[in-house]
């Protein structure tokens, strides 16, 4: 089907020093996308997921959302990276906030909403991903699965085009991590264009539109998630899905 670009990397480059940690990528993900993005560690799927909203700044080639470049800095990128919603691996929660509080902060100050307003949303948003009842205690009070449940509810209240994950289930315990990748499926099945960093392979295969693989910096496959499991193309792919799916 044909889909409208929200999310274009073109000829990206990337070096941490004399590392070169993304090589040449060219990436499109359409409006109401879903791309799960896997591989070996230190392949460079974090990096790629940060350069989105240039929380990582790249050395060469063009990021394009929604039809305007990135901007290098200033209120033109924070702007952006509103638009944007990014879900982190360490949930990166204010602690001397109360979950309300942290759902509502960025309305308020990026957004400009009154904070009644703020906080009618991130009630409503809490209760979507199913932390509703935990509103006024603070994120040392929750389990790690709820503390990310409120990451992304906090994301959402930003009304983001986009959403970034990266690995955001790999700090959980792993009776947690269905709960969160539960609400990641609800917001995909809603058409929540998402870029997911992830190791869970049931969630590519389920959720996931396209499965993009990356080794040593590049893409090396980016097919729907049938294919890819069921016929990678790749010496690389067939080595790593050997590893990771006879667990």
């Amino acid at each position: 089907m044909a889909v409208e670009p929200l999310i274009e990397l073109r000829s990206v480059n990337k070096y941490f020093g004399d590392l070169h940690v993304l090589r040449d990528i060219d990436l499109t993900v359409g409006r109401g996308e879903v791309v799960v993005v896997i591989g070996p560690s230190g392949s460079g799927k974090s990096t790629l997921c940060r350069a989105v909203n240039r929380l990582e700044p790249v050395q060469s080639g063009t990021i394009v959302l929604d039809g305007q470049p990135l901007p290098d800095e200033g209120k033109a990128l924070a702007r952006l990276r509103a638009d944007v919603g990014m879900v982190f691996q360490s949930f990166n929660l204010f602690a001397h906030k109360t979950v309300l509080q942290n759902v509502s902060l960025g309305q308020v100050k990026v957004r400009g909403r009154r904070k009644e307003d703020a906080d009618r949303r991130s009630r409503a948003l809490l209760d979507r991903v199913g932390v509703a009842d935990q509103a006024d205690k603070y994120p040392a009070q929750l389990s790690g699965g709820q503390q990310q449940r409120v990451a992304i509810a906090r994301a959402l209240a930003m009304d983001p085009k986009a959403m970034l994950f990266d690995e955001p289930t790999s700090a959980l315990d792993p009776e947690m991590i269905n709960e969160v990748l539960e609400v990641m499926r609800q917001l995909a099945a809603e058409g929540m264009t998402m870029v997911v960093v992830t190791h869970e392979m049931g969630f590519a295969r389920s959720a996931a539109h396209r499965v993009v693989f990356m080794a040593d910096g590049r893409i090396v496959e980016d097919r729907a998630p049938d294919e890819f499991f069921g016929n990678p193309s790749s010496d690389r792919a067939r080595d790593f899905l050997s590893k990771i799916l006879k667990h």
